[in-house]
């Protein structure tokens, strides 16, 4: 509890103090110690103190009066004072060292206590939650006013009294650097920091029953707000006790950033790269229904309909992202899935099934045909990136032994290259990866450079360039060249982190949420365009892969605000890769140990690899393998994408599918078992049966059988080709000749033409030989006996030498 006041003496702040306990314990209102700041006079004593010892020229205008601003009342009471830069503070445009090294790198997506989650969201130990609907207009350009609205809601379990709803700038003005901005977001508390309420410009709030919430507006004009020009400040909203003992009390606040853009401003805009990724998580099984026309691929469901279809996720991206300047990022693996919904698909009972004739025919190939037409329409005459395909988790694969893989995923990128471009007339753009979180290191980078990835989107927390215009700076973007011929495009992390973090509703009930993101978001790089006013830097942005309609909304609005102001400047991504500059990647591991353990396990990236050498067998012994391999290579692709970080369960189910398909393949081609047949006569021929249950017909396989005796009975073919139509079986006649009755146990094996390996598991059964003539049983006990006696001559020669 803080007590301020303004000409009082000791004895009347002991007095203060005592009564705002004694009134906090006995207040209807359940407020928690610590909890309750008051203000004495309603913050408007420490406003003439804040403004004596700022003294600074008030944005929008003012008349100064002895070294101090009224903006509208008397020299000296106080309104809207707003005091000069505190000792020590940095000038306007300036970084100090310091700064630089301590906030000027803003806290990566990903780590850090500041996040989209929580910044700007008050304490809960206040009894009242304020929610910010709208503030308008988003950046202050010259004069006007600033209006805002919410709603504040009693969460305590009692009935708050009468209160006034507030607006504070921030003590210090504007904020010089972005971590700055970040302090700012994390502060619960209210301070002096959070400068004086402005004067006469409060709403009055009637009580509150408990639970109950209550709408407001304030309109503030903009000299009032004292602003001393361009820059992000901290915009408080708050609530305070107004009636009673309890007048002054803190009962809940808000906070936001507030970016000042004035006219006359003249920074040398960023030149913006924005990426506008449309990515999904993957849905088409390996599995595959093979008609007499066509192969209907199998998916896992069909939530792809309601996504391409209108209102749905991907269709609404293509829509807003249609006409605005980004650069477009897109899976090729999607595209494939929309032409095979458009083509004609089936949807599996369950995930995983290995059986397409149990699969449901899909409904989405209306919605999949006219989300590639809003695509295509949108994408023409812009800049077009196709990601590898799939979009694979090189940061998992180049940790968890994907080495084995890189051969698979370059060929499947080089397809869905191709396949882009057809499908949208398009001249896309290759070899850039895009690791999880932007985290880089020298085996990552590596990888990259094995699958033919040239470009790698690097987040500016791991690159380092020669020389950076500002040390550890985010917003020191773009190009930097890397040993082994890498280039690192850095993306801006502070901001990224933001844009990661944050899922606001599309509705009305996201609106606060979209608000601080978006007042973040224009914070951020406003205060990114002050750090060196005058250099001409890049700022590349990178929303998440599946990015909220609502996220992108926000940052289509960010984009135009500060390009209609003049901070921002768009520019394609061709641009930002111009003239790289030397760099490095920083001396220590930046990968969080939280994004680590969403990686892919080296236990399933092994058991694609095996799956890979499965599939090749499959093949050898189709007649038409290049379908059934292509959709079994994608399939294995689709095992390994960045997106099932995002579902660890959806990843292990999708990959124990494709392994479940290829060994029921496998397990279809199988000898029918039999247990005894009768051989009559010295020559017969011994059936068996292949089994070929799969869905086109079987070449590329020969039956061999061994005998356990042959002086009994032997095989007079060596190998028997097998040709068998799809979903039958064949029966094959292998010849014999017997010379001795009796059983004899036989094995029949069935073994790949192409390189001679066995396939499938041994069948071993008893051929029981009768009626053999005696010729050949003569024959055979003469052979022996010549045998017998050749042995009884060698031995007897050798003992009598």
């Amino acid at each position: 509890m803080v007590v301020v006041g303004r000409g009082r003496t000791y004895r009347r702040a002991v007095v203060t103090t005592v009564t705002t306990i004694l009134v906090a314990i006995t207040s209807v209102l359940p407020t928690p110690a610590g909890a309750a700041t008051v203000l004495a006079d309603g913050g408007g004593g420490y406003g003439a103190a804040v403004a004596a010892a700022r003294g600074r020229v008030p944005y929008g205008g003012g008349v100064s009066v002895g070294g101090r601003v009224a903006h509208g009342g008397a020299p000296g009471d106080g309104r809207g004072a707003r005091g000069g830069r505190p000792e020590g503070r940095v000038p306007y445009g300036a970084v100090p060292a310091d700064d630089r090294g301590a906030h000027g790198r803003a806290t990566p997506h990903g780590r850090g206590p500041d996040s989209a989650h929580t910044a700007h969201v008050p304490s809960r130990r206040y009894p009242v939650s304020v929610e910010l609907a709208s503030l308008t207009p988003a950046v202050i350009r010259q004069g006007g006013e600033l209006r805002i609205s919410g709603r504040v809601t009693n969460t305590s379990g009692r009935r708050v009294g009468a209160a006034r709803i507030g607006v504070r700038i921030g003590a210090s003005g504007a904020i010089d650097t972005r971590g700055g901005l970040a302090t700012v977001a994390r502060r619960t508390p209210l301070t002096r920091a959070d400068g004086p309420e402005v004067a006469d410009r409060t709403a009055r709030l009637a009580p509150l029953p408990t639970g109950a919430e209550r709408g407001f507006r304030l309109t503030v004009p903009v000299p009032d707000l004292g602003l001393d020009g361009a820059g992000a400040y901290a915009l408080t909203v708050h609530v305070l006790g107004a009636d009673g003992a309890g007048a002054g009390t803190v009962l809940g606040l808000t906070r936001t950033h507030l970016s000042a853009y004035p006219d006359a401003t003249r920074l040398e805009p960023l030149r913006t790269t924005v990426l506008w990724p449309v990515l999904d998580t993957p849905r088409m099984e390996a599995l595959t229904l093979r008609t007499q026309d066509s192969v209907l691929p199998v998916f896992r469901d069909d939530q792809l309909t309601a996504a391409f279809g209108p209102g749905g996720r991907l269709r609404r991206l293509v829509e807003m992202g249609r006409g605005q300047p980004v650069t477009w990022v897109l899976d090729p693996d999607l595209i494939v899935q929309a032409r095979a919904m458009v083509a004609g698909y089936r949807v599996a009972r369950t995930p995983g099934d290995t059986d397409p004739r149990q699969a449901t025919e899909g409904e989405g190939g209306e919605a999949a045909a006219g989300w590639l037409a809003a695509l295509r329409a949108a994408v023409r005459g812009r800049e077009v990136i196709a990601l590898p395909y799939a979009d694979p988790d090189l940061a998992s694969l180049a940790r968890g032994g994907g080495t084995p893989l890189a051969g698979l995923l370059r060929r499947a990128s080089r397809t869905g290259r191709a396949v882009v471009d057809r499908a949208l007339g398009v001249h896309a753009r290759a070899g850039v990866g895009w690791p999880a979180g932007g985290e880089l290191d020298d085996g990552i980078a590596r990888y990259a450079k094995g699958l033919g990835l040239d470009t790698v989107l690097a987040s500016g927390a791991g690159v380092a360039s020669a020389g950076e215009l500002v040390s550890e700076g985010a917003t020191d973007d773009g190009a930097v060249s890397l040993k082994g011929g890498t280039t690192a495009l850095r993306y801006d992390a502070a901001i990224a982190s933001q844009l990661f973090a944050s899922h606001p509703a599309s509705g009305a009930s996201g609106a606060p949420a979209r608000l601080l993101l978006r007042q973040r978001v224009l914070a951020e790089t406003l205060t990114a365009a002050r750090e060196l006013p005058y250099a001409r830097r890049e700022l590349v942005i990178v929303p998440p892969r599946r990015m909220p309609l609502a996220v992108g909304r926000v940052l289509l609005t960010v984009v135009a605000e500060g390009r209609k102001a003049g901070w921002l400047e768009p520019a394609g991504f061709a641009d930002a890769l111009r003239k790289p500059t030397a760099g490095r990647l920083r001396g220590f591991d930046g990968y969080p140990l939280a994004r680590h353990a969403s990686e892919l396990p080296p236990s399933r990236l092994a058991a694609v690899v095996r799956d890979r050498l499965r599939m090749r067998a499959l093949a050898k012994v189709l007649s038409d393998a290049r379908a059934t391999a292509a959709s079994v290579r994608a399939a294995l692709a689709r095992s390994v994408a960045t997106a099932w970080r995002a579902d660890p369960a959806g990843a292990a189910s999708y990959q124990r599918g494709v392994s479940r398909y290829l060994t029921a393949s496998i397990a279809s081609v199988r000898l029918v078992p039999k247990s005894t047949v009768v051989v009559a006569g010295g020559s017969a021929t011994i059936p068996v049966t292949v089994d070929n249950g799969l869905q086109q017909d079987l070449t590329g396989v020969e039956l061999r059988v061994l005998s356990s005796r042959p002086e009994r009975l032997t095989a007079r073919d060596r190998a028997m080709p097998v040709q068998a139509s799809r979903a039958v079986s064949r029966t094959v006649r292998m010849r014999v000749e017997a010379y001795a009755n009796g059983p004899v146990r036989l094995t029949a094996q069935l073994y790949t033409t192409a390189d001679g390996r066995p396939w499938g598991a041994p069948m071993t059964f008893t051929a029981d030989v009768r009626s053999v003539p005696s010729g050949a049983v003569i024959f055979v006990l003469g052979g022996t006996a010549l045998i017998v006696l050749a042995v009884a001559f060698r031995l007897r020669r050798t003992r009598s030498r």
